[in-house]
């Protein structure tokens, strides 16, 4: 199985999930290695992840720059 950088994206920011900072940090990083597609991808994926998880939402602000 190929894995994507869209699937090594959410694997890591799942990862430091527990960390506000820290995944902000490695979101930040993410969109600027992804495709545009793999970007859209993630904003679906990050909308979903955060429902249950409200105090990463914050982190949101970088995928609308």
């Amino acid at each position: 199985m190929k894995r994507t950088m869209f699937d090594y994206t959410k694997n890591i920011l799942e990862r430091v999930s527990f960390d506000p900072l820290l995944f902000c940090k490695e979101l930040e990083k993410a969109l600027k290695m992804l495709l545009p597609y793999e970007i859209e991808q993630l904003t679906d994926w990050l909308l979903n992840f955060t429902n249950e998880k409200p105090e990463l939402r914050q982190c949101l602000i970088y995928i609308n720059k």
